[in-house]
């Protein structure tokens, strides 16, 4: 009788969240988080912001097959939330380059000063697991991942539904106040709710010269 509680209370206790970045050696869990979603959003396998604007769109398989191909040549960044051995969540991250695609363009690109060094494009959480404050972890990890990586310029493009009753699937960009607790200041409106966000991250090199 009390292993039969043990492994039916084992099911709702947590480990503690850790991060690892995606690569080959991290697809596996974050493969089977996407599955578990069927594909996120229709099958795009967190695939749309490496795509150009305009460009032919595919299906699921193809997704994954270019994702899978893109986290293999190092061309894929994400900082992947676990909780023991699975992953629960993510935020996309990658140089600017790297994630071309980013909603409002046309209206991104009318005030368009000088491109950033890195991006943040997205964010995913099982749906097992939302309103624990895993896309807050997961922000800081991927900002902890960019000094490592070098810094610079970073940006992102909340959205900013304060006091509305929204579906978590037009903020999966985040929210406003979440980028702003981060430090993040707003640059200009690119749309309604759509914010441009700004923080300008030193590398962690540079931070540990200056203690």
């Amino acid at each position: 009788m009390v292993s039969v509680f043990h492994g039916y209370f084992a099911r709702f206790i947590h480990m503690p969240l850790t991060s690892k970045p995606l690569a080959p050696d991290t697809w596996p869990a974050f493969a089977h988080l996407v599955e578990k979603h069927n594909g996120i959003f229709g099958g795009c396998w967190c695939i749309s912001f490496h795509l150009e604007p305009g460009e032919k769109r595919h299906g699921a398989a193809a997704y994954r097959a270019m994702k899978k191909e893109l986290v293999r040549q190092g061309r894929a960044h994400a900082a992947l939330v676990f909780d023991g051995p699975n992953a629960v969540g993510w935020c996309q991250f990658g140089p600017t380059a790297e994630l071309p695609n980013i909603r409002s363009k046309k209206a991104y690109e009318e005030a368009l000063g000088e491109l950033p060094d890195w991006r943040i494009t997205c964010f995913f959480v099982d749906r097992e697991r939302r309103r624990e404050g895993i896309a807050n972890y997961a922000l800081r990890e991927a900002l902890r991942e960019i000094a490592r990586l070098g810094g610079g310029t970073v940006e992102a493009y909340p959205e900013d539904y304060t006091g509305q009753k929204i579906s978590s699937s037009f903020l999966c960009s985040g929210t406003l106040g979440m980028f702003e607790n981060a430090g993040f200041k707003k640059a200009r409106k690119i749309a309604m709710h759509r914010w441009v966000v700004v923080k300008r991250l030193p590398s962690k090199q540079t931070s540990r010269t200056a203690n």
